[in-house]
């Protein structure tokens, strides 16, 4: 989500300081720590921002969330804790008590005040989707645009889809410095296609083409990606430059090579890192930070996934 509805969020969740609450164990006990969790903000789509957030308190002050100001937005909460009897309110009428379980969704519509009894500890993941998300989602679908979504205000829906997205992001959001902006662009994306298919009823008007980049598009594609291994690149802008909307760029780009963007980004890395490790002079540490790893374990997970062995290990390979 953006800062500004971050802060809305933490401000409504009750949460010291207008951020989210990290629950942490100090000498035994949990205390709050006023902390900003993780946020990623995706600019995967052209003109609209989509974005997810982890929210959690393990002890929480038995009280009616506060109000979120008004705007054509949505919120899918996705919980990663039961949360028992939920009562819940739109536009100041209460719906049913139901139960939240674990890998449930829900959605809350911004135009329609939704607030929550926060009696009981809750932990969720947040994820931000405006109304000009879904607009570009359509445009670039080649489909009539979403006049609203299609839900149960009382009720969560165990959607695998979305839960499965979620738990992708998991690692990303505990670990920022980790995550790979491409991947991160094409989970987001996936996750606001499928809410406005599923629940907003999108259905394009014409298929797009099937097929692959042209020669030249999988030359500047990858030219662009090579210049920025270490610090990555949004999806959306690789798209541009080669002429395409970002959904139909990451299927050609598939077809074409084989394998999503992000994991041609990272195979890259570690090619550079097999030049690298022949230099005896520099250290693991050394050739991750070169190569655009967050550090030495990163390094060494993505390569033992791409050669099969560790860095250390295909290093000792080349003296023997």
């Amino acid at each position: 989500m953006t800062e500004a509805c971050g802060q809305r969020l933490g401000e409504a969740l009750r949460v010291e300081n207008g951020s989210f609450a990290r629950i942490t164990r100090s000498h035994g006990h949990l205390c709050h720590v006023p902390a900003l969790e993780p946020a990623i903000v995706t600019r995967a789509l052209r003109t609209a921002d989509m974005a997810v957030t982890e929210i959690r308190c393990d002890k929480p002050l038995p009280e009616m969330s506060g109000l979120i100001q008004r705007e054509d937005a949505f919120f899918v909460g996705l919980q990663l804790r039961d949360f028992p009897n939920r009562e819940y309110w739109e536009d100041g009428r209460r719906a049913s008590v139901c139960d939240l379980r674990v890998g449930d969704s829900c959605l809350y519509d911004l135009k329609r005040e939704p607030r929550v009894f926060l009696d009981k500890p809750y932990h969720s993941l947040a994820f931000y989707l405006p109304r000009a998300a879904l607009d570009a989602i359509a445009d670039e679908a080649n489909a009539p645009r979403i006049r609203d979504l299609s839900y149960e205000p009382r009720a969560g829906v165990n959607d695998v889809t979305i839960s499965s997205l979620g738990s992708l992001l998991l690692p990303a959001l505990r670990h920022p410095d980790q995550a790979n902006l491409l991947f991160l662009d094409h989970v987001l994306l996936a996750l606001g296609v499928h809410v406005a298919q599923t629940y907003g009823g999108m259905r394009p008007m014409s298929q797009p083409a099937r097929g692959g980049l042209a020669p030249w598009q999988v030359r500047r594609a990858t030219e662009i990606l090579r210049a920025n291994l270490k610090g990555g690149v949004a999806l959306r802008e690789v798209a541009r430059e080669c002429g395409l909307s970002v959904s139909y760029f990451s299927h050609a780009f598939r077809r074409t090579l084989g394998v999503a963007p992000h994991q041609w980004l990272i195979e890259q890395r570690v090619v550079l890192s097999k030049e690298k490790l022949r230099d005896n002079g520099l250290s693991l540490s050394d050739v991750a930070a070169d190569c655009g790893f967050s550090d030495q374990s990163h390094l060494s997970r993505a390569f033992r996934q791409t050669v099969g062995v560790s860095p250390g290990a295909w290093r000792q390979s080349l003296k023997r």
